[in-house]
């Protein structure tokens, strides 16, 4: 979801013209004061314990030094026996909700999941369900860790459109359930998590204005990052099902090259498209896949380290979570201030990628919990 020919034209002029920032994102909205989408706020949620590097399962062979050094991760969260996405994505969303009682009625539920609770239904009418949420249109989105911004752009377009008022976006997921046991390489990186954020009707130069997004994919790379055996594929080849199609599997080297490539490119687009200079963006949170990746596409795009946010030493790759709890902690931790420019980046499997660019809501005021139940943080404009 690419913003249109005119409003690239009238970025492009507004550049050429030697103005500033906030110039030229009015230039790109065609105007203030017209109706779009606002982040309003967020929060996250991580199950149970924190498991660090050093209580990884010694057959893996590995220690906290060699897992910091191939990924930057400490430590991720696991979920519990008989917990699943949808109990993710109902604490992340239920504390979001509790911390924004100035909010109105959410009025739709998006779901950004790659381990939806079953293959059918879908995960969402039953999270809108349990949060009380009546009859509100629910569904589904699998972007893999592209899902938060893919829901981002879906929950935009919902709500300019005027179609919608308040619609809640959570990216939630339980990669432990699919992990191999015996495959280390998946193993030390991936964690469970879920977030949540709700996006408003605002117009034009409201605190919190989502301003443009950039979405792609290639099929070709499809079998890169896959779970092969569940699916209606699976199903029509009239075999049984080997043992080791139910886990998640990925060509690390070749998704890297990918992930590099398809983020800094979708990330320059996108900078274009607003007329921001990398030196311009307050913060840069990408997809929290691994420190390599993370550090790779920050360098090719142009934003210094200290720009960067990053969650993943603490939870690990936590699939479409990463970016809305990425965004919590560091709003939880004072970083995000109000007008900020952040630009957001992810990739996942598909394959597929996205960027989008917004100005932080407000002047955040926080609600941190830590216990042993997970850890969240709330955002408000």
């Amino acid at each position: 979801m690419t913003t249109g020919s005119g409003q690239r034209v009238a970025s492009r002029r507004a550049v050429d013209s030697g103005a500033g920032p906030q110039t030229r994102e009015r230039a790109l909205a065609g105007g203030g004061g017209r109706r779009t989408a606002v982040l309003e706020s967020v929060a996250g949620w991580v199950p149970g314990e924190p498991v660090p590097n050093d209580r990884l399962p010694a057959g893996w062979g590995v220690d906290d030094a060699w897992v910091r050094r191939r990924t930057g991760i400490g430590s991720r969260h696991r979920a519990a026996p008989g917990t699943a996405t949808g109990d993710l994505a109902f604490e992340a969303a239920s504390r979001l909700l509790a911390g924004s009682p100035a909010a109105g009625p959410v009025d739709a539920v998006v779901l950004a999941t790659a381990t939806p609770d079953h293959p059918c239904p879908a995960t969402a009418p039953a999270l809108a369900a349990r949060l009380g949420l009546g009859t509100v249109p629910a569904l589904d989105i699998a972007a893999v860790c592209s899902g938060f911004v893919y829901g981002l752009a879906l929950s935009h377009g919902l709500v300019a459109s005027g179609l919608y008022e308040r619609i809640l976006l959570v990216g939630a997921d339980v990669y432990s359930t699919w992990l191999d046991p015996d495959d280390r390489s998946a193993g030390v990186v991936f964690g469970d998590g879920a977030g949540a954020a709700l996006v408003a009707a605002g117009r034009t130069g409201d605190p919190g204005e989502l301003l443009a997004f950039d979405l792609g994919s290639d099929g070709t790379g499809h079998d890169l990052i896959t779970v092969p055996g569940g699916g209606a594929r699976a199903r029509a080849d009239g075999k049984p099902p080997a043992l080791s199609d139910a886990y998640f599997r990925m060509q690390g080297q070749t998704v890297y090259q990918h992930a590099v490539e398809r983020m800094t490119g979708s990330c320059r687009l996108l900078l274009d498209q607003v007329g921001w200079d990398p030196a311009e963006v307050d913060h840069f949170v990408p997809h929290q896949a691994n420190a390599r990746i993370l550090r790779a596409v920050a360098d090719r795009v142009g934003i210094a380290p200290q720009r960067c946010v990053t969650h993943l030493e603490r939870v690990g790759n936590t699939g479409a979570a990463s970016i809305p709890l990425a965004l919590a902690d560091a709003a939880g931790r004072g970083v995000l201030r109000g007008g900020d420019r952040v630009l957001l980046t992810a990739f996942g499997g598909g394959l597929t990628w996205g960027s989008a660019a917004l100005r932080w809501p407000g002047t955040p005021q926080t609600n941190s919990t830590i216990s042993t139940e997970g850890t969240q943080h709330v955002a408000v404009r």
